[in-house]
């Protein structure tokens, strides 16, 4: 598999914050988080869950994508050998699935070829490819039992829409007020606006295709 750029993202959130002249405890006033989690996410000694990541972009009015620019980055580490690696280098693996948004990834993508990208909530990433110029993430997502969304509990929302389709396992989607129970062959559509979370509450992993668009 070819390398990927692999940028620090923990301090592209730093420049970004003391850009608009926010504190430390500002923004973790604004996210509902404590100022030593951030912290420890600038400075690369913990991982965010995708919640609080986009949580982040959210209250600095970023775009996801900006905090994956490459320009000026030379260090490059295959997503393959981050897999299991220690907190403070998982964050940076987040950044291989939007490092080059130029990057063609397929047409075909076999089994034993797939960017692999493991969170901290029991959530396990497969990226099935990429055609540059579209605003999609093509993934074969992964929960584990107990695997969550957010690791601390509450429910997220992002710019876009999501569309999910779940081939193993059960999962219970939080969307607003409601709680729905998908199982194998159930599929889901929504506008990630919507603060929404997935959990399994299961015994067995369960296992989906999830198509989410950065433009809602």
């Amino acid at each position: 598999m070819s390398p990927v750029v692999v940028p620090p993202v923990g301090a592209r959130i730093r420049q970004a914050r003391t850009a608009r002249g926010m504190s430390l405890r500002g923004l973790a006033r604004e996210i509902g988080v404590s100022a030593s989690l951030i912290s420890q996410i600038e400075t690369g000694k913990s991982q965010p869950s995708v919640s609080t990541l986009y949580a982040i972009t959210t209250a600095l009015s970023i775009p996801v994508e900006s905090l994956f620019d490459a320009e000026g980055e030379t260090a490059r580490t295959p997503v393959s050998a981050v897999v299991g690696a220690p907190p403070d280098t998982v964050l940076h693996a987040l950044a291989a699935f939007a490092a080059d948004p130029g990057r063609r990834i397929g047409p075909l993508v076999g089994s034993g070829e797939r960017e692999v990208l493991e969170l901290d909530s029991g959530v396990i990433w497969e990226r099935l490819g990429h055609v540059p110029g579209a605003d999609v993430d093509f993934l074969r997502v992964t929960y584990r039992p107990g695997g969550t969304s957010s690791s601390a509990g509450g429910l997220m929302r992002h710019p876009g829409t999501e569309y999910g389709y779940l081939t193993s396992g059960e999962l219970v989607l939080t969307l607003g007020f409601e709680e729905h129970v998908i199982r194998p062959g159930d599929a889901v559509c929504f506008e990630s606006t919507t603060p929404h979370r997935y959990r399994n509450d299961g015994s067995e992993p369960a296992v989906g295709v999830w198509f989410v668009f950065s433009m809602g």
